[in-house]
Formats: structure tokens, sequence, C-alpha cells
């Protein structure tokens, strides 16, 4: 078979353009450290290296939102941190007030320490986040959740659910609490409580209520206490359950345990006709941090120049201290809740961790490449390569002339 010169040049040319181009490859390879380059190198670890990649990422993702997590929790925990340093200031200025020797004047002296207390945990309440989202709105994070209505109190305009967010495939974690949940409730573990109506004229007043019966089907449950005048010198009472239904009367004396629904209330002094007092379980008596401290710095404010105003001092204050308790107690365990939670990021932080080095090791095993191997065959190829050109230079100067 007789073999033109041309076609001898052509298929030298095509092996050398082989073996560079398997040379480039190997040092490629090298340069990227990767075993696979292109999905032809190894079509079965290319794809599972897609999925591989998709997993991480998507486990990336939720690492960056637990980092949104922690840092909206962590402003919680600080913020809860605060209201209870106020709160119990807060007690201690009632307890201070609660002394008999005080003046008017020391009295007032208190209720503007309160104010300040007062105005400093509604800003609290109304704190933000890095992104100007508030804290304890709910999912109404754009507006600032308590806000003072038209007569100075504060109200609560937030939502009640609490934001969510996802921190894992298969976790949903509330990562704020709603400020009803915190400031205008109490745990449910909170005791007994009792409270004078704010528009009591008489000089009655109520030591702390006790339990007597926990098997009563209508224990907890908020009774109210109204007195009237008999005509006879004296004063009955009617007792309504929260229904507004009467189920108890009497006649009242000057010192005297009344019992109801498995409760009982030691009462002392005279009231007026149309005075109330109501008795319950303090989770069903509208528990309010702002309004307990509202109510102490309205009788702080007024002169005790009369038995009435004296008993209505030492009723509110009494009650007050029980409230600042449970709101306290109510306040301890949602800093307490979010503090699980902190921790509950740490261990879903601690399993990602391990699954992204998983996932590394897994890629790394499919697509990094063997160096040691790598060396031997671009040390492979370069041999190949210069053989291939040594051969081309040698068939190049073979001539027929050399024969003649």
């Amino acid at each position: 078979m007789r073999i033109s010169t041309q076609t001898l040049f052509q298929q030298n040319v095509n092996s050398l353009n082989r073996q560079q181009g398997a040379f480039l490859e190997i040092g490629q390879k090298i340069a990227s450290g990767k075993r696979v380059t292109n999905p032809s190198d190894d079509p079965q670890a290319a794809s599972r290296a897609v999925g591989v990649s998709q997993s991480k990422a998507v486990t990336q993702q939720y690492m960056d939102s637990r980092v949104s997590a922690r840092n909206a929790l962590s402003q919680s925990e600080s913020v809860l941190n605060s209201v209870n340093d106020g709160i119990t200031r807060a007690k201690t200025l009632l307890l201070q007030a609660s002394n008999d020797p005080l003046s008017d004047v020391d009295r007032n002296s208190v209720a503007s320490e309160l104010k300040g207390l007062y105005e400093s945990l509604l800003g609290q309440a109304n704190s933000t986040d890095g992104n100007g989202r508030y804290l304890f709105g709910g999912y109404r994070d754009n507006a600032p959740p308590f806000a003072k209505d038209a007569g100075g109190a504060v109200q609560y305009e937030g939502d009640t659910r609490n934001r969510e967010q996802k921190i894992d495939a298969t976790r949903q974690m509330p990562v704020t609490d709603s400020g009803a949940d915190i400031f205008q409730s109490v745990h449910a573990s909170a005791g007994l409580l009792a409270k004078a109506d704010v528009g009591n004229a008489g000089n009655l007043t109520y030591g702390s209520p006790q339990t007597t019966d926990l098997s009563d089907p209508a224990y907890g449950e908020a009774h109210r206490i109204e007195f009237s005048d008999n005509g006879v010198g004296g004063f009955d009472y009617e007792i309504f359950d929260a229904g507004g239904a009467s189920v108890g009367t009497g006649t009242y004396t000057e010192k005297m345990r009344l019992e109801v629904a498995g409760m009982a209330v030691t009462l002392e002094g005279i009231p007026a006709d149309g005075d109330e007092l109501t008795l319950g379980r303090a989770t069903e008596m509208e528990p309010d941090l702002f309004r307990t401290l509202e109510n102490a710095i309205a009788v702080l404010e007024e002169p005790v120049d009369t038995p009435a105003k004296k008993a209505a001092l030492r009723n509110t204050l009494n009650t007050g201290l029980r409230e600042l308790d449970n709101a306290q107690d109510n306040v301890l365990t949602m800093r307490a809740s979010v503090g699980a939670r902190l921790n509950e990021l740490d261990v879903v932080d601690s399993v990602a961790g391990n699954r992204m080095l998983n996932y590394e090791q897994t890629l790394s095993d499919l697509v990094d490449l063997d160096y040691v191997q790598a060396a031997a065959d671009y040390s492979l190829r370069q041999v190949g390569l210069q053989a291939a050109q040594r051969a081309f230079v040698d068939i190049q100067g073979i001539s027929l002339f050399d024969l003649m």
C-alpha cells in the first residue's frame, strides 16, 4: 500500500494533537485540583456531585437563617433581662412606698421614679431588631406594638401570633414573642389575686387570698363581691360568678373571712355602698404590667388624707406587689424559653456542621484529584508527547533521494 507524504504528515500531526490534548487535560486537572472538570470525565460522579452541591447549598441557607434567628432571640433575651431588672426595681419602690411613716412628698418622689421605670419599660416593649422590625409585635412588626390611648393608658396594638422562621428542613422556630404574652399575661401557675375596684369609697382592705378547695368546679374563676348598705347601719354582700350570676349573699362584719368557690380572703374595715372586690386566679384578672404601674403611680400621687384613701393606697400597693411578682415570673419564664431556643440553635448548628463535613467529604471523593496518580499521568503524557514529537521529526527527515 502506498502512503503519500501528505497522509504521513497528517497522521503525525493528528497524533501530536492527541498527545498534546491529553497532556494539557491532565495539566488542567492538576491546576484545578479536580478529577472531574467536565461531565464527560465521569458522568455518574458529576451527576452525584450536582445533587450533593445542592444539598450543601440548602444546608448553608438554613445556617444563614439560624444566624438571623439567633440575632433576634439574643436581642429579645437582652430586652427581657432589662425588663426583669425594671420590675425588680419597681417592686423595691412599692415596698418602700408601703411604709406608713412616708409623707405625701415622699410618695410623690417614689411615683416620679416609677414614672421613669414605666417609660423605660414601654420603650423596651417597643424595641426593634437591627432591621427596624419591632421585636414584640408578632407579625405586625412595622409599627410600635404598644401605644398610649387618649387617656394615657398603654394598649397593645400588635399581633398576638409569634413570628416564626424555618431554621432547618423540619423545624419552624418562633424567633419573637408577642408583647401580649410578655407584658399582658402571667404564667399558668400564678396563684390567686384580689383586686378592689378603683372607685371604692370605703376603707375596706383585704389580705392575701388563700386556697381552700382545689376541687371546686368554679375554683380560680373571677368572682365579684359587691357590698351594699342594708339600711340598718350595716352592709350586705353579694357574690357574682364569672358569668354575672349571683352565687351567694350574706351580711358583712367589720372583720371577716369570706369563702367562695374554693377561695378565701380576709376582709377588714368598712365598705361604702357599691364598693366591689374581685377574687380569682391571676390568669383570670386581666393581667397587665403597665396597668399595674399606672394604678400604683396614680395612688401614690394622691394625698392620703382620709381613711378611704389610706385603704386605697394599701390595697393598690399590696395588689401591685403581687401582680409584679406574677409579671416577673412570667418574664423569667419567657426569658427561659428564649434561652432554650438559643440552645436549640446551637445544637442544630452542630448537627449541620457535621452534615457539611460529610457533604465536603462526599464531594471530595467524587470530584477531587488524586495528586499522586495525576503526577504519574502527567509524566507519562509528557513522555508520550515527546516521543510523538521525536518520531515525527525522524519520519520527516526520511526521503527517497537519500536512497538514490
